[in-house]
């Protein structure tokens, strides 16, 4: 049974750093996809960035390009999200998310599983 477990949640002031951790398990075969998501009160869920395991590929938030950065290290089996510069309108639910596959990494429907989310908070 596959399992995401996340960490690295808190409050920061703007243009801070924080690192995100999703630890996975029980994911067998050699590719598929990670992505981190996140919900601000009232808002919808949106794709922040993305991965697809096996191959490197990555993809960004127009949001979020140029602060943020999703890696992997393979022998913890954990997906991070380092982000930099983080602003005010950073702040929300962060929850990290696996599917074998997905044709849109933005869309939370094709994500099977999920973390249990962490909150990141940024104070101006």
């Amino acid at each position: 049974q596959v399992q995401l477990v996340e960490s690295g949640g808190g409050s920061v002031q703007a243009g801070g750093s924080l690192r995100l951790s999703c630890v996975t398990s029980g994911y067998t075969g050699g590719s598929y996809f990670m992505a981190w998501f996140r919900q601000a009160p009232g808002k919808e869920r949106e794709g922040v960035a993305g991965m697809l395991i096996g191959s490197g590929s990555r993809y960004y938030a127009d949001s979020v390009k140029g602060r943020f950065t999703i890696y992997r290290d393979n022998v913890k089996n954990t997906v991070y999200l380092q982000m930099n510069s983080l602003k005010p309108e950073d702040t929300a639910m962060y929850s990290c998310a696996a599917n074998q596959w997905a044709i849109r990494w933005s869309d939370p429907r094709q994500f099977r599983y999920w973390g249990q989310g962490t909150q990141v908070t940024v104070s101006s």
